[in-house]
């Protein structure tokens, strides 16, 4: 009698199929536009081979490209592995390494044959070319499992050393696979894969670039060249991406911040930026506009120093989980003899400040605390020091020196879930007075934490009531709970924003502490007389003052909202017999608080547009000798083709009331 098995379906049928039979085949049998669209299994939640033989009674779902995540995952790992197959074919001789996936396509790193240059952006033609051959081919991809001795013997005689040592180092007792492609052609790898290269979308990937890679991200070993592609379902999402992609050279911050004048970066200070008077107006306004609402919400600023002791930072934790990270420095005068070392290396150690929150815990620290004194919110524009790899460093999005809006809450137990409550609200009017649509994600304990289980489960549960009681625990919010991405010391809330192309970015934070405060013996008075610890929440609405300027310049466009435009109007003249005239319109929009400049230059007034346009100079004031003799304004807004005939009086009002901080418009 043949053996039977059970397979159970997502809506609850259940058919009986003989060992051996695979999802392909349960697809077909349901009918052929589930065989066609079929593209792998999910068996007891683990995507497998729509070929790969059940044995077993299980619970089996067919995925399709409606299953949007899953299907990328898939095709991208495929892609990859053709783009290598591809290589190969071109190039005999070139070894292979890995080729995962990555969040919009994948990559494969490979090392040239003997005696040809690296791959670079010339090679990327002729590799898409026979990418898409290969797909066209439709070529069966097969599971095989391999014992180690034979695959590294395959490997080795093939002359793949990277493969080879991979397989050996590889945990006694795994299964080793390999995926043919074909029969002609196989790389080592877990899986899964689609049915076979045809189930790809020839005309839905494009090779990107080049770039340098080291064997297993270590410099000491051989470097190999990474492609890098990208991958979709179909032609339409690549082409959505590639717009996309477009659309953010477009807005890429660091070229506007050129263009505006704003800031530079260089390699005398790393990761450091240097802010001009356009760009530092930006970050004062920003300042301003959240000191008026931590202000408003009852938080008290302070301000710490930049280097501490290193036992501080031992006692606090972040000396063992974060030292890699740290500017570190010997507490001593360092020796001016020519002939001698710089520091003796007996030195204590001193660390630049990563973070506010060890400093924050020693000024609450500070005198007896009680109970009424609690809730305690203690903010600072914090200004930290992380030292990140030269080539992490981007802009102003990842940068060695920022400056956090930092603010720690101590409270009480009891008090928790209403100060998150009322976090959430605050980070929400925020995030709305600048366009921001935005998502809440609750990051929950990793692998590696400190402190209980017990105190994990308040924690999590608290924040949990607190998004729920601000009413946020929706779709509309995107309300989303992320297994294991706390922080080594509480789980956390997380905002994520989405800007004007769709990109998200993770910005604000409000986390849940109960180590930090046990650690560095921070305590008050209960009511009842004895020594309690504080729950300690940090919390960051911008994250860091540098990257959400980038942020916000990637948003807008450089097209920034008045109230933050570092220059607001510019009154150009079209005659120099104007120029007193624009002088005088100049000093009267100053005398309103308008930051105006005056261009007075021999130029022609279609070239001053165009400038200043290119600059983003928010509105242009065109004045020559008939404006100058009516008293009037010829007004240009940036995005706008038409101009607007205004009196100097009508002219002021409207960038008055333009230039105001949403908040301050509100409140007026």
């Amino acid at each position: 009698m043949t053996d039977q098995i059970t397979i159970t379906l997502p809506d609850g049928s259940a058919r009986e199929v003989t060992v051996g039979t695979t999802p392909a085949q349960i697809a077909a049998d349901i009918g052929p536009g589930l065989a066609k669209a079929a593209l792998a299994a999910r068996i007891e939640g683990e995507v497998r081979d729509i070929m790969r033989p059940l044995e077993q009674d299980t619970e089996l779902a067919l995925i399709t490209s409606r299953d949007e995540e899953e299907a990328l995952e898939l095709v991208r790992h495929d892609y990859a592995h053709v783009l290598a197959e591809a290589v190969q074919a071109l190039w005999p001789g070139t070894q292979i390494t890995f080729g995962p996936s990555t969040d919009d396509g994948f990559y494969y790193d490979v090392m040239a044959p003997e005696g040809r240059e690296p791959f670079s952006m010339d090679d990327l033609p002729a590799i898409e070319e026979k990418m898409r051959e290969i797909i066209k081919a439709d070529k069966p991809l097969r599971r095989e499992a391999w014992s180690r001795a034979d695959l590294i013997k395959r490997w080795e005689s093939e002359g793949e050393k990277f493969k080879a040592e991979w397989a050996a180092e590889l945990p006694e007792g795994e299964e080793l696979t390999v995926y043919w492609s074909g029969d002609d052609w196989m790389d080592m790898c877990r899986g899964p894969h689609l049915a076979s290269t045809g189930k790809l979308d020839p005309k839905a990937f494009k090779l990107m670039r080049v770039a340098g890679a080291y064997w297993r991200g270590d410099q000491r070993n051989e470097q190999l060249t990474r492609i890098y592609g990208t991958g979709w379902l179909n032609k339409k999402q690549l082409n959505a991406h590639l717009h996309r992609l477009e659309e953010a050279a477009k807005r890429d911050h660091r070229k506007l911040g050129q263009e505006m004048d704003l800031f530079h970066l260089q390699y005398e200070a790393h990761g450091s930026v240097f802010w001009h008077p356009q760009g530092f107006v930006i970050w004062r306004e920003l300042e301003a506009y959240m000191r008026r609402a931590i202000d408003g919400a009852g938080y008290q600023e302070v301000k710490t120093p930049q280097i501490m002791d290193a036992k501080q930072w031992e006692q606090s934790g972040h000396w063992g989980k974060y030292r890699e990270n740290m500017f570190v420095v010997p507490d001593e005068v360092p020796n001016v003899d020519e002939d001698a070392p710089l520091v003796s290396g007996d030195a204590a150690m001193m660390a630049i400040k990563p973070m506010n929150c060890p400093a924050h815990v020693l000024i609450f620290k500070q005198g007896i605390k009680s109970y009424r004194d609690l809730p305690l919110r203690i903010y600072e524009n914090g200004c930290c020091h992380r030292n990140e790899p030269h080539g992490a460093l981007h802009g102003l999005m990842r940068v060695r020196q920022f400056t956090q809006d930092d603010a720690h809450i101590f409270c009480r137990e009891d008090q928790i879930v209403e100060e998150v409550r009322k976090f959430c609200e605050l980070a929400d009017s925020i995030y709305k007075d600048f366009g921001f649509q935005y998502s809440v994600k609750l990051a929950l304990r990793p692998e590696e934490r400190y402190g209980s289980d017990e105190d994990w489960d308040k924690a999590e549960e608290e924040l949990r009531q607190a998004v729920i009681d601000a009413g946020m625990a929706t779709e509309e919010y995107g309300w989303e709970e992320l297994p294991g991405e706390g922080a080594f010391y509480a789980p956390k809330l997380e905002w994520h924003l989405t800007d004007a192309i769709g990109r998200t970015w993770q910005v604000g934070t409000i986390q849940s502490d109960r180590v930090l405060p046990e650690r560095l013996d921070a305590s008050y008075i209960g009511e009842d007389g004895d020594r309690h610890r504080p729950i300690m929440l940090h919390r960051a609405i911008f994250g860091s003052y540098e990257r959400f300027i980038g942020i916000l310049i990637e948003h807008y466009a450089g097209k920034l909202p008045l109230w933050l435009a570092p220059t607001q109007a510019v009154v150009a003249t079209i005659v120099t017999d104007a120029n007193d005239y624009a002088e005088k319109v100049s000093e009267r929009l100053r005398s309103e608080g308008i930051r105006v400049e005056a261009d007075l230059r021999n130029e022609k007034i279609n070239y001053k547009v165009r400038e200043h346009s290119v600059g983003k100079i928010p509105n242009i004031l065109v004045v020559g000798m008939r404006e100058a003799e009516e008293g009037k304004v010829a007004l240009r807004q940036l995005g706008t083709k038409e101009q607007k005939f205004l009196t100097l009086d009508e002219a002021v009002a409207l960038l008055k009331s333009d230039s105001l901080a949403p908040d301050l418009s509100e409140a007026s």
